[in-house]
């Protein structure tokens, strides 16, 4: 089995950036971060991230500044994390070399899909996530169970995709709801609520994959 990928996030916004190390390390990446650009190429050399979520507006260097080193020194890949969402800055973005660009404000769920369809695009993660019967293709946006195709709407898609990338482990409803919906204080019974259309409709095909664990939360596995 391939090791994690490893990401590095750079990005001044304290809360921002724990915010999403946290979410990469929940989804099992290996991930570091850092508040600006010192040092960066000792970073890049010591740590030799997959990925590089770089932030454009940061003290010292801009992001898209720095984009030119990660460039000539590393072969990650880099997503660009800012507000800026003119055309032009996109363009220039992309020209400098950054394989795809996340606008702020972001929901978790929209980070980890991105860096996960940028990482399997350079074949550091499977194309396709099995479970059993199940086959979840993050890219294609389809499910398949037991060779049928789930008919599934997006919250359900986005509900299934973010169990796959996390099988085995137990996810709680208040992380559901920060990397699904983007926040953490709606009502609860709204994970519930789409869960259960959810398993409906993956029970119709065979048994249960998604378990409850008591006082936890959920997980997609094989066993209970």
């Amino acid at each position: 089995m391939p090791s994690p990928a490893r990401v590095l996030v750079l990005d001044d916004d304290e809360t921002i950036r724990v915010a999403v190390t946290t979410s990469l390390r929940a989804d099992g990446f290996i991930a570091e971060s850092a508040p600006d650009g010192t040092d960066l190429a000792g970073r890049l050399e010591a740590f030799r991230p997959d990925l590089v979520v770089l932030d454009w507006m940061m003290p010292g260097p801009s992001g898209i500044r720095l984009l030119p080193l990660v460039r000539a020194t590393s072969d990650a890949a880099v997503i660009m994390l800012t507000a800026r969402d003119e055309v032009d800055d996109r363009l220039r973005g992309f020209a400098e070399g950054a394989d795809d660009y996340v606008v702020k404000p972001f929901t978790m769920a929209e980070l980890i899909a991105r860096t996960s369809a940028v990482l399997r695009r350079r074949g550091r993660l499977p194309q396709t996530i099995e479970v059993g019967d199940l086959v979840v293709d993050p890219d294609a946006t389809t499910a398949r169970r037991a060779g049928s195709v789930l008919d599934l709407t997006a919250t359900e898609f986005r509900l299934l995709r973010l169990f796959a990338e996390s099988r085995g482990r137990t996810l709680s409803k208040a992380q559901i709801l920060t990397q699904v919906w983007g926040y953490d204080d709606y009502d609860p019974n709204l994970v519930e609520v789409h869960l259960s259309a959810l398993r409906r409709k993956m029970e119709a095909r065979g048994p249960r994959l998604i378990h409850t664990v008591r006082g936890l939360g959920y997980r997609l596995s094989v066993s209970p």
